[in-house]
């Protein structure tokens, strides 16, 4: 029959004796948290990829969208310009014209 005292070593202290066992419990349990944090990580980084290069591709294509209509407008407003001054130059031309009659 066997203690509970009976495997214990003499030579080392109760501290010592006790830290094997949990050093050789802990081991196992550190490698198998790092791989579930290694598995966890590879699949939440191509999400994460994901979202960040659509959040990319929506940022990029609005900053298109908004050179092109400032270049149209800019193309429209150097079409409108000599018009709008045309008119601007009739338009002072009859008030000063109705001035004149006064």
């Amino acid at each position: 029959m066997q203690t509970v005292g009976d495997d214990m070593d003499d030579e080392k202290t109760i501290t010592e004796q006790g830290q094997e066992p949990i050093t050789a419990a802990v081991e196992p349990t550190k490698d198998a948290a790092v791989t579930a944090a290694k598995k966890v990580a590879k699949k939440a980084a191509p999400k994460k990829a994901r979202k960040a290069s659509k959040k990319k591709a929506a940022k990029k294509s609005s900053k298109k969208a908004a050179k092109k209509s400032a270049k149209k407008s800019v193309k429209k407003a150097v079409k409108k310009a000599p018009k709008k001054s045309a008119k601007k130059a009739a338009k002072n031309k009859k008030k000063k014209a109705r001035k004149a009659k006064r």
